[in-house]
């Protein structure tokens, strides 16, 4: 598998991601329970489940930015630390730009506050396709155009894994295929993207595997037609979810 980026060393053998009984608690509430996970290389593998069923808090333990009450975290064959986290970059939320700046201003500050070479904006730019808007004030862009700037800044250190948290909210239907387009051509040139979402038509098209989340638990891993009930995956969550609550009552 090529690298996305030219001259740049390829990661080691191991997973990308492999996550292990991970368990967080707050006193008695278990928001994540014995989760395991584990994502390729080149992979887009998708987090689905309601609100709160422990999504977001399982990739503030993969950044670490909680610490897990057990369970271990590898990214590349390595536990999660500085060098580790160096192979990661990530989006949580609608990236905070400064709509005064350009978007090449933008990236030349994220460069010089990361230390990484001027000379890496290019390619991040041209992988999320915004080379054309980078001389345009970001107060200008549309909300589809910062996730791009967004994804470009979490892309300037070369990561070799991706973690999005709803890409696609408030995004319009030109919006949302465009995105889909950026994280299939990203996994193409070989970067692992992890995306949460409980938004099951947009996983459903990009995403090759899943992994169903519920009240903490692992409650499906494996293909989108694994999931699936009668060819519907639509059908096959929601049995899943019902399934679940029916065993937690």
């Amino acid at each position: 598998m090529s690298s996305p980026f030219p001259g740049t060393p390829q990661p080691p053998a191991a997973p990308a991601l492999v996550i292990r009984r991970l368990h967080k608690h707050y006193g008695a509430h278990r928001a994540l329970d014995g989760v395991d996970l584990t994502a390729g290389r080149g992979e887009v593998y998708g987090l689905l489940g309601p609100n709160g069923a422990g999504k977001t808090t399982l990739m503030k333990a993969l950044l670490g930015l909680q610490r897990p009450t057990s369970g271990d975290i590898e990214i590349f064959g390595r536990a999660v630390g500085r060098e580790s986290l160096s192979e990661v970059g990530a989006l949580i939320e609608v990236p905070g730009l400064w709509p005064a700046l350009t978007g090449d201003e933008t990236l030349r500050v994220h460069a010089r506050l990361r230390c990484v070479p001027e000379g890496w904006i290019d390619p991040a730019l041209r992988l999320v396709g915004m080379t054309g808007a980078r001389t345009r004030k970001v107060g200008t862009y549309s909300l589809g155009m910062r996730w791009r700037l967004g994804i470009a800044v979490a892309l300037l250190a070369r990561p070799r894994l991706l973690v999005l948290d709803e890409p696609t909210n408030g995004l319009d239907p030109v919006g949302i295929r465009e995105m889909r387009g950026i994280i299939r051509s990203l996994a193409g040139e070989g970067v692992t993207v992890l995306i949460a979402s409980h938004q099951l038509a947009e996983v459903a098209q990009v995403c090759d595997r899943v992994q169903v989340l519920v009240a903490g638990r692992t409650r499906y891993e494996g293909s989108l037609a694994g999931l699936a009930a009668d060819g519907d995956v639509e059908a096959g969550f929601f049995r899943l979810l019902e399934a679940s609550d029916a065993g937690v009552r």
